[in-house]
């Protein structure tokens, strides 16, 4: 058996379990498992490999995407850049860890916007906002982000929410936050919508719902509004193909 997982805390929905089942079973691969780890605390993670010598990968969702770099053995360029890894594969012995939410953002946000010119603002400072930043980087797109304290961000919700004008300079708005997300999609981050606009391009992370109330109120003031469905395919294939090689 070669089995595959995915670790995080809380999980509920799994898109990876759904998707990679259903990607084994259309290659005819039977000897292919992918299973859901939920697991609160990562002290729990050498012992997965353990347990399972037939574990070849796992993706890593929140709240762990940067704390799992301590256990492991090496980095892919992609998970140093980043500082963060969402993919991890076993390989001679060794743990050797993977950003596949940058490369899937980056070609995302590409074939959605190619030619965008202008800030983006970024909320969330976890994981996948350093996978956003690290893409943004790439395509040489100026932003600033924002969270809840006062040292992990350039702005606090606060501030912005005090200084709305704040907003106005910022066309593209990404959240890497989990808020909307099902079950408590009447959520969104606190940001003033009212000063949005024609002009403004929101992409939310999130992908359950479809429409997030990030998006659906920024649709409400014209912008334009795409969800993380795209770019978590995008993720799922480029893990696959680093468990393949």
């Amino acid at each position: 058996m070669k089995r595959f997982g995915l670790i995080g805390y809380p999980l509920g929905h799994s898109f990876s379990k759904k998707y990679f089942s259903k990607k084994f079973e259309e290659l005819g691969l039977k000897d292919h498992l992918y299973e859901v780890f939920e697991m609160e605390f990562l002290n729990l993670f050498p012992d997965l490999w353990l347990k399972y010598e037939d574990l070849i990968g796992v993706n890593v969702t929140v709240p762990h995407k940067e704390k799992v770099l301590k256990y492991l053995d090496r980095q892919d360029v992609s998970s140093i850049k980043v500082g963060a890894a969402n993919v991890v594969l076993r390989r001679g012995g060794e743990l050797i860890g993977f950003n596949t939410d940058y490369i899937a953002f980056k070609e995302s946000l590409r074939n959605w916007v190619n030619d965008f010119e202008g800030e983006a603002l970024i909320l969330g400072s976890g994981g996948a906002s350093k996978a956003v930043q690290a893409a943004l980087i790439d395509c040489d797109i100026l932003f600033n982000t924002v969270s809840r304290a006062s040292h992990a961000g350039d702005y606090t919700y606060k501030q912005i929410s005090k200084n709305k004008e704040i907003i106005d300079r910022f066309k593209l708005i990404i959240n890497t936050t989990p808020l909307g997300m099902i079950p408590n999609e009447s959520k969104c981050p606190d940001i003033p919508y009212e000063r949005l606009g024609v002009d403004h391009l929101l992409y939310d992370l999130v992908y359950n719902p479809e429409k997030t109330k990030f998006m659906s109120l920024g649709m409400s003031q014209g912008a334009k509004a795409k969800n993380g469905l795209a770019m978590l395919e995008l993720q799922a294939e480029r893990s696959w193909d680093i468990w393949k090689s």
